[in-house]
């Protein structure tokens, strides 16, 4: 199962909608008589009703749901006023964006470096020095590296 830009635009259309039918009355928010150039709520009054920062809501509207947990999922179906199914929806699109392939660390198999590398590190012997892969991982160390690289490397 793979993330698309599709799941994103899925979860924040979702989102959107749910927030476009909903009035601030509706919601408990008081109308302040002031021309409102969206239907429903702002962004901003949901995110004050789930008790988040504007910013993480919009992370959620926008689909970035890694990292999102199973309270702010609930804190959001509340302040959209949800129902079961639309709340059931809902959690099943952000397990689905959480547990794609995209969001998840990729495992890889243990790389080798090359003998000739290996030579070189070890021929450092007045610094420390490391080899790292293109994810930043240490993948060896001379001796003073490793002293100094040492709670890295655990």
């Amino acid at each position: 199962m793979t993330t698309t830009r599709d799941d994103a635009n899925d979860i924040g259309a979702f989102l959107a909608s749910r927030r476009a039918r909903l009035s601030p009355e509706a919601a408990g928010l008081e109308h302040y008589g002031r021309r409102r150039r969206v239907t429903g709520l702002r962004r901003e009054e949901v995110a004050r009703l789930a008790g988040i920062s504007v910013e993480y809501y919009t992370r959620l509207e926008r689909g970035r749901t890694r990292g999102v947990s199973d309270e702010v999922v609930e804190s959001v179906t509340r302040a959209l006023q949800l129902d079961d199914v639309e709340h059931a929806h809902l959690v099943d699109m952000v397990r689905t964006a959480n547990t794609s392939p995209i969001n998840r660390r990729r495992r890889t198999t243990p790389q080798q470096i090359r003998p000739a590398l290996r030579q070189l590190l070890d021929a450092m012997t007045e610094t420390a020095a490391f080899i790292r892969n293109s994810r930043l991982d240490v993948l060896a160390t001379n001796a003073l590296g490793a002293a100094l690289y040492a709670p890295v490397l655990q």
